[in-house]
């Protein structure tokens, strides 16, 4: 009937909520770093992981030097969610950190828009790769410190320089193992994807 439509009334028909925009983030960075740590802290699913245990045929394969106490590696990647705002939910997925799974980086990549590079400071260089890989694709990234046993024995200047990275990648210390100090990593992504696309 006329007098059942809302326009007939003088009133409004309510909104229908719209979806919020999904962004693929990547959690990437060397082997042993905290990768799955980080997607499993922050995650508000249960995280999909692919890990295997560490064997005996992977001792000439795998340097271990400084974790040998790792029992588990990611083989294929780590996934989880996080919804930052009611317009915005981070699908995160972790790389594999060994060498020889680096083949599946190109393939994670596609779609994504940005991504964290955790680093250990007791072995810098095993996040060499992951920072070269980003700044080749030009997809914007910031950078992770995560203090193991909660120690964050050197400054955010101290590692940019030592990492030669330019002054307008962001470096932060984090605890993959804390939610709230993984989220304002991704955070602080977000916002230079946002600076990012402003420039553009």
């Amino acid at each position: 009937m006329a007098g059942s439509d809302p326009a007939v009334r003088g009133t409004s028909a309510p909104a229908t909520p719209s979806a919020p925009d999904a962004v693929k983030i990547l959690i990437a960075g060397g082997f042993g770093v905290g990768k799955t740590t980080m997607v499993g802290a922050v995650s508000e699913i249960v995280p999909l992981r692919t890990e295997e245990p560490l064997t005996s045929a992977g001792l000439n394969v795998d340097d271990l030097d400084g974790i040998e106490e790792k029992r588990a590696t990611t083989v294929a990647l780590d996934f989880g969610r996080i919804t930052l705002s009611p317009e915005l939910v981070l699908y995160l997925f972790g790389t594999p950190g060994q060498q020889r799974f680096w083949f599946m980086w190109n393939d994670l990549a596609i779609g994504a828009l940005g991504a964290v590079v955790l680093i250990d400071v007791r072995r810098p260089e095993s996040s060499f790769a992951a920072i070269d890989f980003f700044e080749r694709r030009a997809i914007p990234f910031v950078v992770g410190v995560n203090g193991f046993h909660g120690q964050h024995p050197y400054t955010p200047e101290e590692i940019r320089d030592a990492l030669a990275l330019p002054k307008r990648t962001p470096v932060l210390l984090c605890d993959a193992r804390e939610r709230g100090s993984c989220r304002d990593v991704l955070l602080t992504l977000i916002d230079e994807l946002i600076a990012s696309s402003s420039h553009n």
